[in-house]
């Protein structure tokens, strides 16, 4: 069957809107990861979950930890090195502002220690490991064309800007 003039002319159109479209769309972000419990060999990082919406307790082996992590929490991603656990846990306090903060945990034969809040206020997140070395990348808040990435080294938490993909 032959394409007329119009039919081939629509379907170029198309085509043209659809690249556009794709090109301006902002990157596509992975739901993250949630889980309740991350059995280590140095204990277990779990979250006590409470009737109350925002008062969920973050422990290790039953007792709340220092300082203390409140809210509504997930431990979104985890991670094994040779003689530590790593998860990186996602905390809700309510505020419409800034919904959701971040905090890592590490987990040793020592002990263990949790960084300070951070984050964009957004849910949205890529979460990679190098070595021992995590990076989270996710939308800033203030500038739609850029990201933060934030960059934890088991001691200091860094955040650079960097255009959009």
């Amino acid at each position: 069957m032959p394409v007329t003039p119009f039919q081939f002319l629509a379907a170029l159109t198309l085509a043209a809107v659809n690249m556009v479209a794709a090109a301006n769309s902002p990157p596509t972000w992975p739901v993250s990861p949630s889980r309740l419990a991350f059995d280590t060999p140095y204990g277990k990082l779990q979250v006590a979950t409470s009737e109350y919406v925002y008062e969920s307790r973050l422990q290790i082996d039953g007792a709340d930890i220092t300082p203390e992590v409140r809210g509504i929490l997930n431990i979104t991603y985890a991670f094994s090195l040779p003689k530590a656990q790593v998860a990186l846990v996602s905390v809700s306090t309510g505020n419409n502002i800034c919904p959701v903060a971040y905090r890592w945990v590490t987990l040793k034969q020592s002990g263990y220690t949790v960084s300070s809040e951070f984050g964009s206020c957004s849910e949205q997140i890529q979460v990679s490991a190098k070595g021992r070395v995590f990076t989270m990348r996710t939308p800033n808040s203030q500038k739609p064309d850029k990201i933060d990435i934030y960059t934890y080294d088991g001691k200091t938490i860094k955040r650079r800007i960097a255009a959009q993909p």
